[in-house]
């Protein structure tokens, strides 16, 4: 949980995301090593962020460079990281926030886009190689290689790379910078391996920084269409688990568990996304979407066809294979389950969806609806053969012995 900040923290010291992350761990294994013997600290965080910082320290003199930065942390308090624009000059200062500052680096133009992502879900989203690997579907080798590379990189960029940049390249690399917080907060909504189903923490640190960069970019409407979106979806987070964490889904929801204040703020960042000039970009058409649901009192009562025509225009906007599947799902609410499944008869020669436990899930249920139940269980069995979480697992099993009653 702290990982992050300690690494972002220590990264605008030593101005290496690589070393960085090493100086994290060596944090960790002496927190492993001393608090079954001394006892956890208080506050744990700012122990291990106090660890790795000293040990930044003895870098810099063992390297008998940096003697100012060495001052200037020698002089803070204990447990306290130095102010970020006393390290790292005033693109941090303008901000204010080393997590946003590391988020930027780790969105350099110098890193490809393969491994920025590897390598921002790695530091933020605290996924394992194997994880990542699984999300994007492609070796963990690779996985490992394209992070490796992306710290090499920024290494090579030098101390500039850790600085949050300003101006018209701010504005060049906010796109990135969105679709990596909005990946951390997806791995957060509905985690892609594990037990759990969801992971809270991710979510809220998503959404935080989400305000952050609005605070930043008050005149971008996709910024606050972005915020729009994980606040709409964030509000139902206590909804989709269970009182024994079991996965509840949208339609079996009770609505009055709903966060009603961050409803109400991402409806607000949806206002003042769609009142930006020009066409609504892709996390306002989804926030849109969200918003449908929101506005909904249930399942039946939401305006499907409105949700279908929003999918149509996204799929325009930014296309790609899961906005086609969640369209198919729409258009089966609205139009009828062998509309949906007309939508989704293309969907099985994309590569991406090869192994994507959900394209078999959702056939499944247009498939039932239509009174096919032995085919739906076929399409269940080809599911649970590709879902990765314990959560969703469970899941698909019940919804197979209940297809399977039903057969009887």
């Amino acid at each position: 949980m702290e990982s992050a900040r300690i690494v972002a923290g220590v990264a605008r010291v030593v101005r290496d995301v690589g070393h960085a992350e090493e100086l994290a761990h060596d944090a960790l294994v002496a927190a492993m090593e001393q608090w079954p013997r001394e006892g956890v600290p208080d506050n744990p965080g700012a122990w291990l962020a106090a660890t790795a910082r000293r040990r930044a320290i003895d870098t810099i003199r063992r390297e008998q460079t940096l003697a100012r930065k060495t001052e200037l942390m020698e002089s803070s308090e204990a447990g306290v990281a130095p102010a970020a624009d006393a390290l790292v000059g005033d693109g941090a200062a303008a901000v204010g926030d080393d997590l946003l500052a590391l988020l930027f680096a780790t969105c350099h133009p110098a890193v490809a886009r393969e491994s920025r992502v590897a390598l921002t879900l790695r530091l933020f989203g605290g996924l394992t190689t194997d994880e990542i690997a699984h999300a994007f579907l492609v070796p963990s080798p690779t996985v490992g290689q394209r992070i490796s590379r992306a710290k090499k990189r920024l290494a090579g960029v030098g101390p500039e790379a850790l600085a949050v940049p300003t101006g018209d390249e701010l504005a060049a690399r906010l796109g990135a910078v969105l679709e990596v917080v909005y990946l951390i907060f997806n791995e957060g909504y509905a985690a892609t391996t594990g037990v759990d189903w969801t992971r809270p923490a991710l979510c809220v640190e998503a959404m935080r920084l989400g305000r952050v960069l609005a605070a930043l970019r008050p005149d971008e409407p996709e910024v606050h269409g972005l915020v729009a979106l994980m606040e709409l979806q964030g509000s139902r987070l206590r909804a989709r688990v269970g009182p024994s964490g079991e996965p509840v889904l949208l339609g079996d929801q009770d609505r009055s568990r709903w966060d009603r204040v961050l409803l109400q703020r991402g409806l607000a960042a949806l206002e003042r996304a769609e009142s930006g000039p020009g066409p609504r970009g892709r996390y306002t058409l989804q926030a849109a979407i969200a918003a449908c649901h929101a506005r909904a009192r249930s399942t039946d009562a939401t305006d499907w066809t409105a949700i279908a025509a929003l999918y149509a225009e996204l799929a325009a906007r930014a296309p790609s294979p899961v906005v086609e599947l969640n369209r198919a799902v729409a258009v089966s609410r609205a139009e009828g389950p062998e509309a949906g499944l007309a939508v989704l008869a293309p969907l099985d020669a994309e590569p991406a969806l090869a192994r994507y436990h959900l394209l078999p899930a959702v056939r499944a249920d247009m498939l039932s609806a239509l009174g096919r139940v032995e085919e739906a269980v076929a399409e269940i069995d080809r599911a649970l053969g590709l879902v990765r979480t314990v959560a969703e697992r469970e899941l698909l099993e019940r919804r197979r012995f209940a297809l399977r009653a039903r057969a009887r």
